[in-house]
C-alpha cells in the first residue's frame, strides 16, 4: 500500500510540472505573438521610414539655391530627414560600389547633385508620395524625382496580410492554449477521481471539494506565467542584442501590461478549466467512475 502511494505520489507530481511545463510553453507563445501585436506598428513604421525619396538637382545649383530648396523640404510635414549628396560624393560612392574610378576611366563627372529625403511612416503611401512628387517638380531647381513606385505599393500591402495573419494566428493559437490547458487539467482531475468521490461520500460539499484544486490552479497559473514571462524577457533581449537599428523595446509600462496580461491570461484559463473538469466528475455517478 506504502508503495502504491509512492507511485501515485509521483504520478501527481509528475503530471503536475507536466503540466505547468504545457502552461508555461503556450502562455510563453501567446506573449511573443502578443509582443508582435504591439511592436507591428513599430516596425511598420521602420520599415515604411527607410523608403527614400532621391531628389535630382540642376547641375548649376548654387549654395543660395540649395539652401531655399532644402528650407522648402523641412517645411513640409512630410518629410522626416534630409541628406545632401554632392557630385563628388556621389561620384566617391558609386565608384565604392562598382570597384573602380569611372570618373577617370571617361574622363569627367556626369552624377548630379541630390537630396535624400526619408517620410514620416504615416506619409509613406502612394498619395502622398506622388503629392510630394507633383510639388517638387513645379520647382525648377529639380530635375527629377526617383523613387520605388511598385516598392512603396507592396511595402503598405504587405503590412496589411502580416496583421491580418498575426491577429488569425494569435485567434487559433489562444484556442489551441486552452484546448491543450483543458486536456492538460482534466488528466490532473482524472488523476484524483476517486479521491473526489470519497470526498463526496463522507459529506463533503462541491466548494469544500473544489477549494484545494482551484487554489493549486491558481498557483500554477501564476508560476507558469512569472517563467513564460522570464522566456519573454530573454527572447525581447536577445532580438534587441542582434536588431539594435531596430530596437524592439517596448516602453516599460507595455512592457508591464504584456506581463501581468501574461500571468492573468494563465490564472483565468487554468481556473477555468479546473472549474469545469472538476464540475465533470461531481456529477459522475460512481459506476461511472470506472467506465472513463
Amino acid at each position: 500500500m506504502s508503495r502504491k502511494n509512492n507511485i501515485s505520489r509521483r504520478n501527481i507530481t509528475s503530471a503536475y510540472i507536466l503540466t505547468t511545463i504545457s502552461l508555461t510553453l503556450v502562455l510563453f507563445m501567446l506573449g511573443i505573438v502578443g509582443w508582435l501585436v504591439l511592436n507591428s506598428k513599430k516596425l511598420s513604421d521602420t520599415v515604411k521610414e527607410h523608403i527614400t525619396l532621391t531628389i535630382v538637382l540642376q547641375d548649376e545649383i548654387n549654395a543660395e539655391d540649395l539652401g531655399l530648396i532644402q528650407d522648402e523640404l523641412r517645411s513640409m510635414k512630410y518629410i522626416k530627414t534630409l541628406r545632401f549628396i554632392s557630385k563628388e560624393q556621389a561620384a566617391e560612392e558609386f565608384s565604392k560600389q562598382v570597384g573602380e574610378d569611372f570618373v577617370k576611366l571617361i574622363g569627367y563627372n556626369p552624377l548630379l547633385p541630390s537630396i535624400e529625403a526619408t517620410l514620416h511612416a504615416q506619409y509613406a503611401s502612394t498619395p502622398f508620395v506622388q503629392l510630394i512628387e507633383s510639388k517638387l517638380k513645379k520647382n525648377p531647381l529639380v530635375k527629377e524625382v526617383i523613387y520605388e513606385k511598385s516598392l512603396i505599393h507592396l511595402v503598405n500591402q504587405n503590412i496589411r496580410n502580416i496583421s491580418i495573419i498575426i491577429l488569425g494566428f494569435t485567434a487559433l493559437l489562444f484556442l489551441i492554449a486552452i484546448s491543450l490547458i483543458n486536456n492538460n487539467v482534466r488528466l490532473l482531475v482524472y488523476s484524483k477521481r476517486f479521491i473526489i468521490r470519497t470526498m463526496q461520500l463522507v459529506g463533503a460539499t462541491r466548494g469544500f471539494i473544489r477549494k484545494p484544486f482551484l487554489y493549486k490552479s491558481l498557483l500554477q497559473g501564476l508560476v507558469s506565467g512569472v517563467l513564460a514571462n522570464g522566456l519573454i524577457w530573454g527572447i525581447i533581449y536577445l532580438i534587441n542584442k542582434e536588431l539594435k537599428e531596430i530596437n524592439l523595446f517596448l516602453s516599460y509600462d507595455l512592457l508591464a501590461y504584456l506581463f501581468i496580461g501574461v500571468v492573468t491570461t494563465g490564472i483565468v484559463i487554468n481556473w477555468i478549466c479546473t472549474f469545469f473538469a472538476l464540475n465533470r466528475y461531481l456529477r459522475l455517478s460512481t459506476d461511472n467512475l470506472y467506465r472513463l
